[in-house]
């Protein structure tokens, strides 16, 4: 019964491979021939896009290279900095490579020398550089110097008067090379606030002086007599006493009051260096402003 459905005839065989190869035919075709249309693009159009691609990629460009540029002091420019900037691997490492031999540059033209940077970008850089005071005072000092012809003024040495540190004016930390207005108000500030210096190792402990300016000051004055100030009653103050003292502060007065609480009596500067947070450089000097 079945048989009769599987029985063909052979026109009917020859149609059913007619068939069969007509199929194949097609997805051989499908298979190898892309029937997409490609859509056709036209030419002014086409060349307004590559424009306009290439402006977006300059703007971008301009907006990661773009940044507010404050003063800053052309020797500590850092890689990031540089870069930020515009200048070269190669010129920032001129740069680095100096000041590992503890130079500095002291105006816009050392800077070109040092780093071989181009004219156009020192002229973009330079009004942001920002100096030391006591850069500002050197043309100022040489002009002073030479400005005397007199031969005689340089055959005579004039004789040193070293100075009470304590005593100083304003106008006499001025004269030393390297301090300005800004630093040497800072040192009287500093002064005033421990009622005198003890020693002239304290000019350490003053921001922004250089070892050059420091070994002046240690040359043009001394501490005479110890300044008349009240001490600090270092076992009895309170932490807010404490911390009105420059060397102090609130941590450390704190850490002070709590030594105390579980040491007794603080009775010298050794016991101070036990202290946590205590400078021990400083405790000899920190000890003469205290009453034990």
């Amino acid at each position: 019964m079945y048989k009769d459905y599987f029985q063909f005839s052979k026109e009917q065989q020859r149609g059913i491979l007619g068939l069969f190869l007509v199929i194949i035919g097609i997805q051989f075709v499908s298979f190898f021939v892309d029937f997409k249309t490609t859509p056709k693009v036209d030419l002014e159009e086409q060349k307004w896009l590559a424009i306009h691609s290439e402006i977006n990629t300059l703007e971008n460009q301009q907006n990661q290279h773009s940044f507010k540029m404050y003063p800053f002091n052309p020797n500590f420019i850092t890689d990031y900095k540089g870069y930020q900037l515009g200048m070269s691997v190669a010129e920032i490492d001129k740069l680095h490579a100096f000041r590992k031999e503890n130079k500095y540059v002291n105006s816009a033209k050392e800077f070109q020398v040092v780093t071989g940077v181009s004219d156009s970008l020192l002229a973009a850089m330079a009004p942001y550089f920002k100096f030391p005071d006591w850069v500002k005072n050197k043309s100022m000092a040489k002009s002073v110097l030479f400005s005397n012809t007199n031969s005689a003024y340089f055959s005579k040495k004039e004789k040193l008067v070293v100075k009470d540190i304590n005593q100083a004016t304003q106008d006499d930390l001025i004269k030393i090379y390297g301090i300005g207005d800004a630093i040497s108000k800072r040192i009287l500030k500093f002064k005033e606030s421990l009622g005198g210096f003890v020693s002239m190792e304290q000019m350490k402990d003053v921001w922004g002086l250089s070892p050059e300016v420091i070994e002046q000051l240690n040359t043009n004055f001394k501490v005479g007599a110890l300044p008349n100030f009240k001490k600090i009653d270092i076992n009895n103050a309170s932490v807010k006493e404490l911390a009105q003292f420059p060397y102090f502060r609130y941590n450390l007065a704190r850490e002070i009051v709590i030594y105390r609480s579980m040491n007794g009596d603080i009775k010298n500067a050794s016991d101070l260096t036990k202290i946590k947070g205590m400078s021990i450089e400083n405790a000899n000097i920190i000890a003469l402003y205290l009453d034990f």
